[in-house]
């Protein structure tokens, strides 16, 4: 009788095998979480009230998206035709760049930015072009400029930027469109609303201009993962035929309209994140902490050789912050994210004790 065959486990593609890694910190996040830029609160209380009508009935059927996306086209001031709501905005991201990136293509990032550019772009055939911002980590408009060739597929850009809060002027997202007709400039809004500035305006305008938004952050429905594309009809045409027709589940799609709806709640949300903004980097500034000003519901502080030491100290007074210190141009840094006043309050005691600590370390 012949030895059994050796148990072999199929290989996946080589691509996959070379796929950048992302492993957040989805696990035991007890606390107050300032890691993630969530909502630090709660969603609408509209909201709460729709999932609250949902049958048991209405989870049997297959989600149907077409009079959600009119909805969501019509607050965002667009034709049907020219959205798709996505399952979070990572799904807007990897569609995109499945629909664009071919071999031999380059996706053009600067850098540091949203890790998950670089995780979906890996995945293709394409190669990665990665541009360093200076150490103000300012929107390197002039070297993304320059790098642009026949074979710049995509220029992804985070507005305003994680984790560093900062923005692209708009009158540079513009030229580089203009510089890049070949290409598609993706324009992620992630953070809009504590900003206020957008191109969505644009779209249409711009023939290769393609907008991404999430109401993950302001809105705080990131545990129902939806996100919306904008762009050009030509452009959504072949997007759409990437995107799964059932990938965004019922219960976001019942839940979306009344969270666009509650204006009140949101513009409320986001005024307190902003007065809270203010008061936590005079909090900074008082404590020493060089830290970069921000247009988005988070703050990129500078802490040093101890950050590590900064975050579990953090950690251990019940306040969880996130050590950027891998991404590029980040040594020492960690991002903060920005709640309600009171809970950055807290915040602040805990900042305190931790600084502390480590400096304490340091003089050592």
């Amino acid at each position: 009788m012949s030895e059994p065959a050796p148990l072999v486990h199929p290989a996946p593609r080589a691509r996959v095998r070379a796929m950048k890694e992302y492993h957040p910190p989805l696990g035991n996040r007890d606390g107050l979480r300032l890691d993630f830029n969530e909502n630090t609160l709660a969603c609408s209380p509209a909201v709460r009230e729709v999932l609250g009508r949902i049958s048991i009935g209405e989870l049997t059927r297959y989600p149907e998206r077409e009079s959600v996306e009119a909805i969501v086209a019509a607050h965002l001031g667009l034709p049907p035709a020219q959205i798709a709501i996505t399952n979070g905005v990572d799904e807007a991201i990897h569609v995109l760049f499945e629909a664009y990136l071919d071999e031999d293509d380059e996706l053009l990032l600067p850098v540091p930015t949203y890790t998950m550019y670089e995780v979906y772009a890996s995945a293709t055939e394409a190669r990665v072009v990665t541009v360093l911002a200076g150490e103000d980590l300012d929107f390197p408009f002039e070297k993304l400029a320059a790098s642009i060739n026949s074979r710049t597929k995509i220029i992804a850009i985070a507005n305003p930027n994680s984790p560093s809060g900062t923005m692209a002027p708009r009158e540079q997202i513009v030229e580089l469109a203009r510089l890049a007709p070949q290409a598609v400039i993706l324009v992620d809004e992630a953070y809009f609303h504590f900003c206020g500035e957008t191109v969505m305006d644009l779209i249409g305008t711009l023939p290769n201009l393609i907008v991404a938004r999430t109401f993950s952050k302001a809105y705080g429905l990131a545990g129902l993962r939806v996100g919306v594309l904008a762009g050009p009809v030509d452009l959504m045409h072949w997007i759409r035929r990437v995107l799964s027709p059932y990938s965004v589940n019922s219960v976001a799609l019942a839940c979306l309209p009344a969270a666009l709806d509650d204006t009140v709640y949101l513009d409320w949300y986001v005024s307190e994140v902003l007065a809270a903004r203010d008061e936590f980097e005079k909090a900074l500034k008082e404590a020493h902490v060089h830290y970069w000003p921000s247009r988005a519901n988070f703050i990129l502080v500078d802490i040093g050789p101890r950050h590590k030491e900064f975050v579990l100290q953090m950690l251990a007074d019940g306040v969880l912050v996130r050590d950027r210190s891998n991404d590029p141009g980040c040594d020492g840094r960690v991002r903060i994210t920005v709640g309600t006043r009171e809970q950055m309050q807290k915040a602040v005691v805990a900042l305190k004790k931790a600084l502390s600590v480590v400096r304490c370390e340091e003089a050592q």
